[in-house]
């Protein structure tokens, strides 16, 4: 059962033990998915903490996924990056895989930035799609603010506005200043690890959603209930099960991260400079 007087103090020790290191403090944090890992070697001053010195920090198991924390500068702007999310099919708690978040906000984040990978389910979604997160669709039934509540959370967190509007606006236009095509469309989460079955794609579209992925809302979640403003963005890097007539499979995820790695990067990279909280 979760206890808000224990979470505290894993957090404080965290905390701690990255103030050993740096006292640089985050305007934005980022959170890299599957295959994005390496934006994080183009943060300059970095202080480069493996998670598995940062007390109570849960251990991250999946392939793309280091398991580091970055602090540094990135476009001038001071950032922590997450290099390499923790998720619930790997048999952490909900709160657990929003343990980040929470040490991000203690750490003085304003803003959170989450990348994933994603499966496309609007036709329109080619593989190599980079998609802004408009809305997104909880079907792993659960969430990280159930029970009794942590230091500084809403209970009642507001979901009208997950993904902040007026930062995924300025986002879009720096993607057309830079000449980065984008789309956007709605996220839903499944608890994984198992691909979805070609059903459940065809209830999930008729549901209204574009992409399906195991990560970024419950760290949405957690954000909002802390007051983070949240930015999401998916790399579509293949079509869900059904649509493309052959097995899914986690390496081709990594390959297409890989194809649009400098896309990517120059629009991450220009909306840290140029957008969010504070800009």
């Amino acid at each position: 059962m979760f206890d808000p007087a224990e979470d505290a103090r894993q957090i404080d020790e965290a905390v701690a033990a990255i103030r050993a290191q740096t006292d640089l403090v985050p305007d934005l944090a980022l959170v890299l998915g599957s295959g994005l890992g390496a934006l994080a070697d183009e943060v300059e001053d970095a202080v480069i903490i493996p998670t598995g010195e940062v007390p109570h920090y849960p251990a991250s198991t999946v392939e793309g996924h280091a398991g580091r924390l970055v602090l540094g500068t990135l476009e001038g702007r001071p950032v922590l990056v997450v290099q390499g999310r923790v998720h619930l099919y790997e048999g952490h708690e909900p709160r657990a895989v929003t343990f980040p978040v929470r040490l991000a906000h203690a750490l003085g984040a304003k803003g959170l930035f989450l990348t994933n990978a994603a499966g496309g389910m609007n036709p329109s979604f080619v593989p190599g799609t980079l998609m802004l997160i408009t809305d997104h669709i909880n079907l792993a039934f659960t969430s990280a603010l159930s029970g009794k509540m942590a230091s500084g959370e809403h209970r009642f967190p507001d979901m009208s506005n997950p993904y902040d509007a007026e930062w995924r606006k300025q986002a879009g236009n720096i993607a057309l200043t830079h000449g980065v095509p984008y789309r956007e469309g709605v996220y839903v989460w499944t608890a994984g690890p198992s691909y979805e079955t070609p059903a459940e794609i065809r209830f999930f579209q008729r549901a209204g959603a574009d992409a399906v992925g195991m990560s970024t809302v419950p760290e949405a979640i957690q954000a909002a209930a802390l007051g983070m403003p949240v930015l999401g963005l998916s790399t579509i890097t293949n079509l869900a099960a059904g649509l493309q007539g052959r097995p899914l499979n986690h390496a081709e995820v990594m390959e297409v991260g890989q194809m649009v790695r400098e896309r990517l990067s120059t629009w991450v990279r220009a909306i840290v400079a140029e957008t969010g909280p504070g800009r």
